[in-house]
């Protein structure tokens, strides 16, 4: 976490609590998205903070989540430290089957963050990977980041290998190719290929543009078959490589400004 000294910031702008700057400008998020895009904590821990009166907002307690604010010129400060932007921070993770995706889990199970090294700000993932997938997990503090990449419009392709309980043939390969029905929601991925085959299993590759709930094994189990291992490999020109299990590394400045050409930037925005 970043703190700055108590104190009046330079072009600080008082802030009605009832959720209107003053001057009439308009708000802009709500108080925990702005503790959260502040890298300071969850918006789920930011309520929380709130809610137990630990919140000021230009020097007056926020009573409500309701509150909406602007991060860049608000005076926010949680018992009483005012909160700064941190370092931005981008982490690559290979995440682990059996551990969960989720800062704190009520059933006391191992989370992403128990892999991380310690003195980090916070973090959030950027997307997800359920309990018993593995592979590429992005983490960071720049929400605008992890906003876009999570934009279906951004259409970011995310590359699996998933090994199947069945000989893929060729005409299992075409059908998982093409978009199915289920629960009500249209599945369907950006290519499919066979990878490897062995004497009662195959590898494939299954590239996603777009990120339903458990989207791959909702996929193959339509079409009759079991997945025993999922990998996301890829996130847009984002590779995994070599990175060992459980390690993390900080993403480099050429592969994080590498994936903007294949997301829509907002328009009069700059990287």
């Amino acid at each position: 976490m970043s703190y700055v000294p108590s104190g009046k910031a330079a072009g600080s702008r008082r802030t009605s609590l009832r959720g209107q700057p003053a001057g009439g400008a308009r708000p802009v998020v709500s108080l925990p998205r702005a503790l959260s895009k502040l890298g300071f904590c969850s918006r789920t821990q930011a309520a929380a903070l709130i809610e137990a009166g630990r919140v000021s907002v230009d020097g007056r307690t926020a009573r409500t989540v309701s509150l909406r604010v602007d991060p860049a010129r608000s005076r926010i400060a949680v018992d009483g430290t005012l909160v700064a932007a941190g370092t931005k921070v981008y982490l690559m993770l290979n995440k682990p089957r059996g551990i969960v995706t989720t800062r704190r889990d009520p059933g006391q199970r191992e989370t992403v963050y128990d892999r991380l090294p310690p003195d980090l700000p916070f973090l959030s993932p950027v997307g997800r990977l359920d309990k018993a997938s593995e592979g590429l997990l992005l983490l960071t503090n720049d929400t605008g980041w992890a906003e876009h990449l999570l934009n279906p419009a951004s259409a970011v392709p995310k590359t699996y290998h998933v090994k199947i309980d069945r000989i893929a043939d060729e005409a299992f390969i075409e059908a998982l190719g093409e978009p199915v029905e289920d629960c009500g929601e249209r599945l369907s991925a950006a290519a499919v290929r066979l990878l490897r085959t062995g004497s009662r299993s195959s590898w494939i590759e299954v590239v996603l543009t777009e990120g339903r709930n458990r989207q791959v094994r909702r996929m193959v189990a339509a079409h009759g078959a079991h997945v025993l291992r999922l990998v996301r490999v890829a996130i847009g020109t984002l590779m995994l490589g070599d990175l060992g299990k459980s390690q993390t590394r900080p993403l480099t400045d050429a592969e994080r400004a590498g994936i903007w050409p294949a997301i829509p930037r907002p328009r009069g925005k700059q990287d």
